[in-house]
């Protein structure tokens, strides 16, 4: 144990101390709800405001891509900042100050009426919500659990994709025809200010060993190994898992999921309506989607102990690609459902090997550092999506043409994973540190 640790086991929280079981189970309830509310600015989210912009304000489809493009790589540089506030100052700080930070700029986004307003408002939710949000969310649980991490990861995603991925769309729709768009915003971003900030800061508790605890539910009686076998961990500095290249392909391959993904949100009701769907069932899709979202997200999270993480990530990749060809031909609604399922499996393996892998490869002691610093990647990747697709759409007049060659993207990649993505080994022992 170091000298920080022993020091830290002082610290004292009447809720941890009086919780009547592991308080890692609240860590989960209070983290997954963070993780639920990033979804104003997730593009599931934004997409049902796309065709609002463009007709308001009288800007053109692929001047809003490049603006969401723009704004969420802006959004992005900020995220290794904010990795770094989290391993000095600690999750339940941190998730404070991102909440109001983020409910601001929501509700910014109700007053937005020129191209310049908007870009800077897709600049703020993606950096406070996508990013700063989802990132010290999945942080504070990644730091209560180790051996059940898979599994609480799975049942976190369940609900993330029920309430997130599956409520809000349809929450949006129906609160915009009832107060309109942008009051519609405006209510989304209290919420965050209302509800998100102080529930964070109430029940946000750092890593476990603080409070004289171990992940899992172990109690630490101040003996070398508290009591019971301290999980074995080999924690990397940044600088060290940035040398490997396991962590540039996940990297990547995450990236991949976000661009493509994205890509597919943000024009999910115009690719719809080009293959002759009415505009509505997009937000019906997102229901079966999210189902499937979850199902994969909670097996691949009990399965991940089991099967090498490069095999899912394959398997993610492979799906991903089936997703973009499907795009191009959905002439019924039968085949709508069945894209939004494949589009959900590929999230939901996606989702698991996200919130799990970088704990598992490279330790919890600098896992704030390393995830701002992935997390950049894989925002700056979701800020590539809608670009070429909307580009796509103005200049060739239909997506098939860009959708079949992102498509090769995951085909290439799912190669590189599976022969390369080999989980790293410390060159010297930093066990535990």
């Amino acid at each position: 144990m170091s000298t920080t640790e022993a020091e830290s086991l002082s610290l004292s929280s009447k809720l941890v101390d009086r919780s009547p079981f592991f308080y890692g189970w609240v860590i989960v309830f209070v983290g997954t709800v963070g993780m639920v509310m990033t979804s104003p600015g997730q593009t599931y989210a934004v997409s049902i405001f796309i065709e609002y912009f463009i007709k308001e304000l009288g800007i053109s489809r692929s001047m809003v891509s490049t603006l969401y493009t723009v704004g969420t790589l802006v959004g992005s540089f900020a995220q290794p900042i904010i990795g770094r506030q989290i391993d000095k100052r600690g999750s339940r700080q941190m998730v404070l100050i991102i909440s109001i930070a983020f409910g601001l700029a929501s509700v910014f986004m109700g007053y937005v009426n020129n191209a310049i307003m908007l870009g800077l408002g897709f600049a703020a939710i993606r950096m406070f919500g996508q990013g700063g949000l989802g990132l010290v969310s999945g942080n504070v649980i990644n730091q209560w659990w180790v051996r059940r991490r898979g599994t609480v990861m799975g049942i976190s995603g369940v609900l993330v994709s029920l309430l997130g991925l599956g409520t809000f769309p349809s929450v949006i729709n129906w609160l915009i025809p009832i107060f309109g768009w942008r009051t519609t915003y405006i209510i989304l971003g209290l919420s965050l200010l209302l509800m998100m900030a102080p529930l964070g800061f109430i029940l946000f508790r750092d890593k476990p060993e603080k409070y004289g605890q171990l992940p899992d539910g172990g109690v630490n009686s101040g003996s070398e190994d508290g009591g019971l076998a301290i999980v074995a961990e080999e924690n990397w500095l940044l600088s060290q898992a940035m040398r490997t290249s396991a962590f540039w392909i996940l990297a990547a391959d995450l990236a991949a999921f976000a661009m493509l993904v994205t890509g597919l949100f943000f024009h999910m009701v115009d690719i719809f309506s080009s293959n002759g769907l009415a505009p509505n069932i997009a937000a019906t899709v997102y229901l079966p989607l999210a189902l499937t979202t979850a199902g994969v997200n909670l097996f691949s999270g009990v399965l991940i102990s089991k099967v090498k993480v490069r095999y899912l990530l394959g398997m993610g990749l492979l799906m991903q690609a089936a997703a973009l060809i499907m795009a191009q031909h959905l002439q019924s609604v039968q085949l709508a459902f069945v894209f939004g399922m494949v589009v959900g499996a590929t999230m939901g393996l996606a989702r698991t090997v996200g919130s799990v892998a970088w704990a598992m490869y490279f330790g919890r002691t600098h896992l704030g550092s390393i995830t701002g610093v992935t997390s950049t990647i894989m925002i700056a990747g979701s800020a590539l999506g809608p670009l070429p697709l909307g580009l796509a759409r103005d200049l060739l007049g239909d997506y098939n043409q860009a959708l079949t060659v992102l498509a090769m993207i995951p085909l290439i990649l799912m190669v590189v994973t599976l022969i390369f993505a080999k989980r790293p080994k410390l060159p010297e022992s930093r066990v535990g540190a």
